[in-house]
């Protein structure tokens, strides 16, 4: 997606231990333009495909999964926590994951209710780097006798295992950019 690739290069920073910053305009601040476009990009990508709800990780994949939803018929966008909010009772499914950028361990739920068998789910995720997210989401989606439609992820890091690793489990990945390498001195190369 070209203008993903050109916005990455103009906006987004690479910091060491290959972390790129895209925070003035994918996680902490939105370019809704940008975002209409990675929706429909998504949908163009899942054409086909039922999706009878979309599944993502708070916080910066809820706004990219609810521009994308429109472009599904408005499908209803469930999103898991990773911090347990007091309003929620006992009735949830959750997954261990561990943040790449944060070096954090999190139990991820999402209530019962929100995930029902036999549903068709497509997940979204801004980043795809060793995978856990995405793999945490897969496990709170079997355990709830839904299907995986398949990952929509913003931004893969290919240098790393993750997005391999989903795709030798049978998980279709449509990533809108994939990144071959980079560092502070040569900066971005897409694949």
């Amino acid at each position: 997606m070209q203008l993903l690739k050109d916005k990455i290069r103009t906006d987004g920073t690479v910091m060491p231990g290959s972390i790129l910053n895209v925070g003035s305009f994918l996680n902490q601040q939105a370019d809704v333009v940008l975002y209409n476009e990675i929706g429909r990009e998504f949908a163009r990508r899942f054409a086909g495909v039922t999706v009878d709800r979309i599944l993502t990780i708070e916080a910066s994949g809820i706004g990219v999964a609810c521009i994308t939803a429109q472009y599904f018929k408005n499908v209803p966008v469930a999103f898991a926590r990773k911090f347990r909010a007091k309003n929620i009772n006992d009735d949830f499914y959750c997954a261990e994951v561990t943040s790449y950028t944060h070096g954090v361990d999190y139990t991820i739920t999402v209530p019962r209710p929100y995930l029902l068998p036999g549903e068709s789910i497509l997940i979204i995720d801004d980043f795809l780097a060793n995978g856990c997210a995405i793999e945490g989401l897969a496990a709170i989606t079997k355990a709830a006798g839904a299907v995986i439609a398949g990952a929509g992820v913003v931004i893969e890091k290919g240098f790393q295992n993750g997005g391999k690793r989903l795709r030798d489990n049978g998980i279709r990945i449509e990533s809108l950019v994939i990144i071959d390498r980079m560092n502070v001195e040569e900066g971005i190369i897409f694949r």
